[in-house]
């Protein structure tokens, strides 16, 4: 069960998906909890998991809350 305070955007590891100063198409946003998932070919880089404001995951605790 998790609570409204458990959503990614109140999360540390949530990145608000920028580029060039604008936000991103949404509530959209990069997880940085884990590392780049890697892509299929060698030459490709790892791409950061983008998560929607409001999802939530089981690696959230009350320590992980982003600093106001």
């Amino acid at each position: 069960m998790t609570s409204t305070n458990a959503s990614c955007d109140s999360c540390r590891f949530f990145d608000d998906h920028k580029t060039n100063g604008a936000s991103a198409a949404g509530d959209q946003g990069l997880c940085r909890f884990n590392p780049p998932v890697s892509q299929p070919a060698p030459e490709s880089k790892g791409l950061w998991p983008v998560v929607a404001s409001q999802d939530w995951c089981g690696h959230f605790t009350a320590e992980m809350t982003a600093a106001e």
